[in-house]
Formats: C-alpha cells, structure tokens, sequence
C-alpha cells in the first residue's frame, strides 16, 4: 500500500517562541484525533509526532533558527479533501501566529512512496524529478540488470535499466547528437556500435547507406532489444525485426572482439560487471558534472594513441538536463 508524504514549511525572519506557536496548533490537529508525543530535541527546538488511527502521521518541527516545518503521511486511499482540509488550516493558523514573521511559505506536492509503479528518478547531477509513468508496458530480469519499459504521458514508452533512464521515445535529439547531427559521413564505411539496444541509433545509421553497421549489445542477451523491439518502435523502427540486414548486423559482445572499424559510436549508458559502481558514482555526461567532464577530457589527453576531441552540448527531453556528447577521433 503506497504511502503520500506532503511537506509544507516556513521560513521566517527571526526564531519565535515553540510554546506559543504549537499551543495555538493544537486543536487543529486534536481536530482530526491526532494524538501527539512530544519528543526531546536536546535545545535544538520543539518536535512533535502525531499518530491518528486511520494510519495518518504528522510531524511538527518548530527550529530554533527561524524555520517551521511540517510533514504530513497517510496512504493513497485516504481521503485527500480532508487532508487539503488539514494542511490548508495549519498554513491559515500559522499566517496568523506568525505574522509579519514570515518570509516565505513552501508547499510541495505530494511525494508518493512505496507505488507500484515508480515515477522518482534522479538527474546524474542528484536532483529528484517525478515523471508522469502511468504503467509498466514490458519487465524483464537478465543475468545482469532490470529491464524496465514505462508509459509516460509526455515522453512515450522510456527504457529504464537498473533504475536509470536511458532513453525514451520523446528523445530523438539524443539519437542525433550521438551520431553526430548530420556533421560525419558514414557513407561506405564500417561503424561499430556499443551498445543501443533501443535500436534508435542503427536504425538513424542505416538510412545514410554505411558499408557495414555492427552492434554490439554489451548486455550479453537479447532481453533489451526483445523489449524494444516490441514497445519502442517510435524510436527503432522496424529494424530490429531482423538482427541482420544488408548494411548491419547485431551480435553480442564475445561475437565481434576480433573486428576492426572505422567509426566508432558508444551509446553506453548502464554498465554490468564489477566496476559497476565506480563507474555510476562518475556519472558522466551531465552538463552540471563540469568536474567529472574535464576529467574525461584530461585523461582522452593522456591516451598512449593521441586523439582530438570535440563536443556538443544538447537537451535530451525526458532527462530534463543538459547532456554533453564527445565526439573523439585518432590524430
């Protein structure tokens, strides 16, 4: 059963007595049968956990540096009139015990936790987002990682794997820049793609008649590309019906160590395998991880083979941040 978590807060401009401003709060709450314990905060202020028994919990923090918060908890199915009703009343109350005293007011929707469908996702530089994910259209498990596809409202069908979003159907301008936004001629040539197992960017390559296109899925199996194939087609087409045609072919990592190419796209976003969470805790390509992408740069420097390098900074939609795509080559 999920739980909702809404938070309401105020910041004021000096401290205020905690006696006075929860004395005046109290009926408020013995109103709706909540019953409170106060507990000790060690003279960092009052704290207060209020316990109904319909299941719903609040707590109450007046800080004694000038801050009023309040979290309220009740489950989906409560009546959310009734806790509008609540919340509305305490910000009404406060205005009135608090007044000329604050500086600003904060209400946020409600976070849901415990859904069954999960809508919370982190950029790569830790801030939360909710999506509008309504279902699972297609779950699977490898040997490796969680296989999501999830429907949204804005973004269509969005491949999540081990909880990262990779890619959603909303995202063409990720499938641009990564090859390149028209400025390489693939032409006649040989491209190796690690990873895409949406599809999106073979299915790009194929259009502008390459000698031979290989992708390589680093997953070790099919179950990416099965659930593409299926719930995807905005962004793959219908390429992957066939995993090979006249211009590609797609193997799987053991099948093409020995082949050499002359472009070369990565289009890894997840990682398997035991240096997994190092390379999660780098993230990346994230416009605001200025550290993490000057790193990059230094060590591309420092390769025994010199490259040159440039990049591309674009907004990939269902991301909602900045992305920076690297485009290297052999000097």
């Amino acid at each position: 059963m999920a739980v909702r978590h809404y938070t309401l807060d105020f910041s004021l401009s000096t401290a205020v007595d905690s006696a006075s401003t929860v004395s005046g709060l109290m009926s408020i709450f013995h109103e709706q049968e909540l019953t409170e314990t106060v507990h000790d905060t060690n003279g960092h202020g009052y704290f207060a956990t209020f316990v109904g028994k319909n299941g719903r919990v609040a707590i109450l923090r007046v800080h004694s540096h000038g801050l009023v918060t309040i979290d309220l908890q009740c489950y989906e199915e409560d009546n959310i009139a009734q806790l509008d009703n609540l919340l509305n009343a305490l910000e009404k109350k406060l205005k009135v015990l608090l007044n000329g005293n604050i500086t600003r007011i904060k209400k946020l929707p409600a976070i849901v936790r415990g859904a069954n469908v999960d809508r919370y996702w982190p950029t790569a530089d830790g801030r939360l987002i909710e999506y509008d994910i309504d279902r699972v259209v297609y779950e699977e498990d490898s040997a490796y990682q969680n296989i999501k596809i999830l429907h949204s409202q804005q973004y269509g069908n969005i491949l999540v794997l081990d909880g990262d979003v990779n890619l959603a159907e909303s995202d063409f301008a990720y499938t641009q820049a990564i090859t390149g936004n028209g400025k390489e001629n693939y032409a006649g040539k040989e491209v190796l793609i690690l990873g895409g197992g949406d599809g999106g960017i073979l299915a790009e390559l194929a259009k502008q008649k390459p000698k031979m296109i290989t992708m390589v899925e680093i997953s070790f199996c099919s179950k990416v590309i099965d659930g593409c194939r299926m719930y995807m087609r905005k962004t793959c087409g219908n390429i992957l019906d066939n995993l090979k045609g006249d211009c590609y072919q797609v193997s799987f990592f053991t099948e093409a160590l020995n082949t050499s190419f002359l472009i070369g796209r990565n289009d890894k976003t997840t990682y398997v395998g035991q240096n997994e969470r190092r390379i999660r805790e780098e993230k990346g390509n994230s416009a605001n991880l200025t550290e993490a992408l000057s790193l990059y740069e230094e060590q591309l420097e420092k390769l025994s083979c010199p490259v040159g390098f440039c990049k591309e900074v674009v907004c990939v939609p269902s991301y909602l941040e900045q992305w920076v795509f690297y485009t290297a080559w052999k000097k």
